[in-house]
C-alpha cells in the first residue's frame, strides 16, 4: 500500500485515487509531451471515506472500496501531491464505473 494512503483519510463520500499514467508515445513511436497528453480517467482507489449521511442520519455506504480500479469524470476531483505521488481526491458522484 502506498504511503500516501496511510497518511490521508478521505472524509464523507470522498475517494483517494492514484491516476494511471498517460501514454508516453504514440503507436508510431512519437513521444507525446506532457502538455499534449490526455488527462487520465482511470485509476486505483487507495482510500475511501466512511460515506455520506442521509437526511435521517443513516450512513450511506460507499460503492467502491480500496484496491478497486475505477473510471472517473475527466475533470472531476482535486489534484494533490503527497509523498511525491500525484493523487486525486474525488467525490463518489465523480466515479462513473468500477472496472471488473
Amino acid at each position: 500500500m502506498a504511503t500516501a494512503a496511510k497518511t490521508l483519510k478521505p472524509l464523507e463520500d470522498r475517494i483517494l485515487v492514484r491516476p494511471e499514467e498517460g501514454e508516453e508515445t504514440t503507436a508510431s513511436g512519437i513521444v507525446i509531451p506532457d502538455t499534449a497528453k490526455e488527462k487520465p480517467q482511470e485509476g486505483t482507489v487507495l482510500a475511501v471515506g466512511p460515506g455520506k449521511r442521509s437526511e435521517t442520519g443513516d450512513l450511506i455506504p460507499m460503492d467502491v472500496s480500496e484496491g478497486d480500479r475505477v473510471i472517473y469524470s475527466k475533470y472531476g476531483g482535486t489534484e494533490i501531491k503527497s509523498g511525491g505521488e500525484d493523487l486525486l481526491i474525488l467525490s463518489a458522484r465523480d466515479v462513473l464505473a468500477i472496472v471488473v
